[in-house]
């Protein structure tokens, strides 16, 4: 067993420790965000949490539960529904020195705060040659769920990557959320760091104390030989589920977590795709113009020569999303669409 292995119940993953005969401490993601928080709050008084709702008994989701209690109104407080200025006011807290984390439970409520991200917070640093440093993290949630339709489960990661001057992480496991977190608030650039709500009660291997992972460093899930399928957020752990699947008819997959979409990890992406010659890769956004259309053109730019099959993407259709449940499983793809990807690229 490994910190890489992830379970849906807490009970699965404390059968997992006893059959390996190791005692490994066991947190939730929400958990994994929620300790990170508290040690680097601990570590550096300068950092300060901005929200609606960051101190609400239901705390983000969980994430920021008492943290008003241990810190104080001054260091955790909630704002008014006013999300361009709350990002402002936080772009100014980062310019003298502070180290902000922005919560807006919603990525589609950073729409609303468009003009303090694109043309303030992503730029000031070059504008001013570097002299400026801008340590602001904004915590963001994406994710299908009650309904939430199209106005509040839209995943936009293909949106902010097209911004120079940001950089975007997307954890999917308990032991990377904490790891990325905690290295995200140390970093002195402005991060977009995406959470998927289907990802919280997932529970893992998440060691006491600080570290930190480096931006831009992905990770080899399972190793294969066939197809390389490219996951990203909630949709790595779809990818597991139809490696099990293929397994069992004979077709070996090779999953990577990019953990970060800018910096990407390319090396490790061109890697597997000369190994499997096959590429597949599942996004929780939309299909055009999306994080798999980008990825698809840096492999075609840089290592087509490999490749025996054309590379599929796996991502939402180009419609809003649908509020009626009978509609959202045919909208979200998942693993029956990744299945039907690999069959595809590895017959050709």
């Amino acid at each position: 067993m490994s910190w890489e292995k992830v379970y849906t119940e807490r009970s699965e993953f404390e059968k997992a420790c006893r059959e390996s005969g190791k005692e490994l401490r066991g947190l939730t993601y929400r958990e994994a965000i929620r300790e990170a928080l508290v040690l680097i709050m601990e570590k550096d008084k300068s950092i300060f949490i901005i929200g609606e709702g960051v101190d609400d008994p239901a705390g983000v989701f969980g994430t920021t539960v008492g943290l008003h209690k241990i810190f104080g109104k001054e260091r955790v407080f909630d704002t008014p529904i006013a999300e361009n200025t709350v990002t402002g006011i936080a772009a100014g807290a980062a310019l003298v020195g502070m180290k902000p984390v922005v919560i807006h439970m919603r990525m589609d409520f950073l729409l609303l705060a468009m003009d303090q991200i694109v043309n303030h917070i992503s730029k000031w640093s070059y504008m001013f040659g570097g002299k400026l440093k801008i340590p602001l993290v904004i915590r963001t949630i994406i994710g299908r769920g009650w309904g939430s339709a199209a106005q509040h489960s839209q995943s936009l990661q293909g949106l902010f990557l097209h911004i120079p001057g940001l950089k975007i992480v997307i954890p999917s496991s308990p032991y990377d959320v904490k790891g990325l977190l905690i290295a995200s608030i140390e970093d002195e650039t402005p991060i977009i760091f995406i959470e998927h709500r289907w990802l919280y009660e997932h529970i893992g291997y998440v060691p006491e104390g600080i570290y930190s992972i480096p931006l831009g460093k992905g990770v080899i899930k399972k190793e294969g030989k066939d197809v390389t399928v490219i996951g990203v957020s909630y949709m790595v752990f779809e990818s597991i589920k139809a490696a099990e699947i293929l397994q069992k008819e004979g077709i070996d997959i090779e999953i990577i977590d990019v953990r970060t979409l800018k910096p990407l990890d390319e090396q490790i992406i061109f890697e597997s795709v000369k190994k499997t010659g096959r590429l597949v890769i599942a996004d929780t956004g939309w299909l055009t113009g999306g994080v798999a259309a980008e990825i698809s053109a840096r492999v075609a730019s840089n290592v087509f020569k490999y490749l025996k099959a054309p590379i599929l993407r796996v991502s939402c259709p180009d419609c809003p999303t649908p509020a009626s449940p009978v509609l959202e499983k045919t909208f979200y793809p998942g693993v029956n669409e990744i299945i039907s990807a690999v069959k595809s690229v590895y017959e050709k």
